[in-house]
């Protein structure tokens, strides 16, 4: 077991539109492992009052302009250790089919995309999400 003093939960979403499609969103700010901005799927952490569906909801609103439709389905569950910063982050991954027009971005992100499957598994992403996508769509 890893050591962590600091325990955050996070909810991420991974949006299907009806082509087959999945929307990805660009960060504005680079992460520490990031060399440049990385395509990402919407979500953030919750809040202590927050129940994940809230989460989600917000989250969507806030990086996308976005009031869903459909329920999300639970795609993955994941441990996220980052030692240098003593944090221990679970991350939910959900799926959802919906179409999302027009795309409002927030401030945290500068570009979206709708990806196939096919152009998908050309791309490189951070670990986690790396994950997910091979599980569930590649």
């Amino acid at each position: 077991m890893k050591s962590a003093s600091t325990l955050q939960v996070g909810v991420k979403v991974l949006i299907k539109n009806s082509l087959g499609e999945y929307l990805f969103i660009k960060r504005s700010k680079l992460l520490a492992s990031d060399a440049l901005p990385s395509w990402d799927i919407p979500g953030g952490r919750i809040g202590p009052t927050e129940s994940l569906g809230d989460a989600i909801r917000r989250e969507l609103l806030e990086e996308i302009g976005h009031e869903l439709d459909n329920e999300p389905s639970i795609l993955l569950a994941q441990d996220i250790f980052v030692e240098k910063l003593q944090l221990h982050v679970v991350r939910l991954t959900y799926m959802v089919d919906e179409e999302v027009a027009p795309v409002i971005l927030g401030d945290e992100h500068t570009d979206y995309a709708w990806f196939s499957p096919e152009r998908l598994r050309d791309m490189e992403f951070e670990p986690y999400l790396q994950e997910a996508l091979q599980l569930h769509v590649l």
